[in-house]
């Protein structure tokens, strides 16, 4: 694992769609799902989702907190 990518996670935000602007980290499982099932984008872009994806399907969300601490990211209430 790069520890790189799991900071883009916390500082990338969604370039497209339902969810634009939004950091990838605070994406919804199920629009990760749905990528998951239909295909992810190509580049860097597919790979951090697909990243986040696995993160938040293995319940491991929380180890992200050091890093949204670090960029000041909190997490977002449901």
């Amino acid at each position: 694992m790069n520890p790189e990518k799991l900071e883009l996670l916390i500082t990338h935000e969604m370039p497209f769609g339902k969810y634009k602007g939004r950091i990838i980290a605070d994406l919804p499982g199920q629009y990760l799902n749905w990528f998951a099932r239909e295909g992810f984008p190509k580049g860097e872009l597919g790979g951090l989702l697909a990243l986040m994806q696995e993160i938040d399907h293995n319940g491991l969300s929380d180890l992200l907190d050091p890093l949204r601490a670090k960029h000041g990211k909190p997490k977002p209430r449901h």
